[in-house]
């Protein structure tokens, strides 16, 4: 009876501290959000996702009624930033701008990862995705996919793709394509976007999978040319270009996404907070006209378990690249 009496009184005890802990957490979901929050780019300022992170923390100021304020934690491929997000406080005041890297591409990647994109957040929102393109240089006798393969598949190991880097998107592109097409097309890598743009307008290299904003201008000016879009949907910026998956690439999607995400365990009154006042934010006509700028494709479901689905089918596809390239990162 009387280890009965200590049980009950223990199960009350339980029952009553985690009714206190809701009731916490309840109350701090009320008052959210009470100070500034922190919304952390995992890339060097002045790039892409920095710029549009920053647009959109000035448009969410007036939806949360607080500051939100941007703050560059770069370094491994954006996993440094990811990881300090992973391991913060679950109070909706530090949260994630990420892309696909490290939200679904590094874990496969990289031998030690200190956060899993499945496992250690919270999904808000998912913002949009930036097509890629497939482009090379005019010398090449291919107009599209079929002479582009064909022309490869003829002149093996005569072809090159430049890519930002080993492990980037842009070089995973080529991996996919390779193993897709059937060609073995030479990776070389860059570091960065710029170095290896330049040498492919200089006939360095034979081609690249590169992101619609930068190809635009050399397209027009016929310094480069495409082949197809490297995305499930043509783009309203080369609205007769086909994509390489209507040309014969079948499942063929490379762009690259930016979704919201806070640490695992945040209570989910702040995620619905903070996936309104993104959805509100994204309204904004300056916003608009940022995506539209960077050539931004808006996402169309933008629920908390659009971006938890669309990560957790992102994640075993890049696992499948990266395993049959044997690419392994430190």
């Amino acid at each position: 009876m009387k280890k009965l009496l200590l049980l009950a009184a223990a199960c009350s005890t339980t029952l009553g501290l985690s009714a206190t802990s809701a009731a916490l957490a309840a109350n701090a979901a009320d008052n959210y959000p009470s100070q500034s929050i922190k919304l952390v780019v995992p890339f060097p300022p002045g790039g892409p996702t920095d710029a549009l992170a920053r647009r959109l923390a000035q448009s969410l100021a007036e939806p949360l009624a607080q500051t939100v304020i941007v703050e560059n934690k770069s370094g491994a491929g954006g996993n440094i930033g990811s990881e300090f997000v992973a391991n913060s406080k679950p109070d909706g005041y530090t949260i994630l701008f990420g892309t696909s890297g490290p939200l679904a591409i590094n874990v496969s990647l990289y031998k030690k990862l200190g956060y899993d994109p499945r496992a250690s957040f919270a999904p808000i929102i998912r913002i949009g995705h930036l097509p890629n393109i497939l482009v090379v240089h005019p010398s090449l006798p291919a107009k599209n996919l079929q002479e582009l393969v064909a022309y490869a598949k003829d002149h093996p190991n005569k072809l090159s793709y430049a890519s930002s880097g080993n492990g980037a998107s842009s070089h995973l592109a080529g991996v996919l394509f390779n193993e897709l097409a059937g060609t073995s097309i030479l990776h070389i890598p860059y570091r960065g976007t710029g170095p290896a743009l330049n040498d492919l307008l200089g006939g360095q290299v034979s081609m690249s999978f590169t992101d619609i904003l930068t190809a635009l201008p050399h397209i027009h000016n016929k310094t480069l040319q495409p082949i197809g879009l490297a995305s499930a949907e043509r783009s309203t910026a080369l609205p007769d270009l086909p994509t390489l998956a209507e040309q014969g690439l079948k499942g063929y999607d490379v762009s690259v996404f930016f979704g919201i995400v806070a640490p695992k365990g945040t209570p989910a009154p702040i995620v619905e907070k903070l996936n309104a006042a993104f959805k509100h934010a994204m309204q904004d006509p300056e916003i608009k006209k940022t995506l539209t700028a960077q050539g931004i494709v808006e996402a169309t479901d933008q629920t908390p378990q659009g971006l938890r689905a669309f990560i957790d089918s992102e994640v075993p596809k890049w696992e499948v690249v990266v395993k049959n390239a044997n690419i392994s990162l430190d």
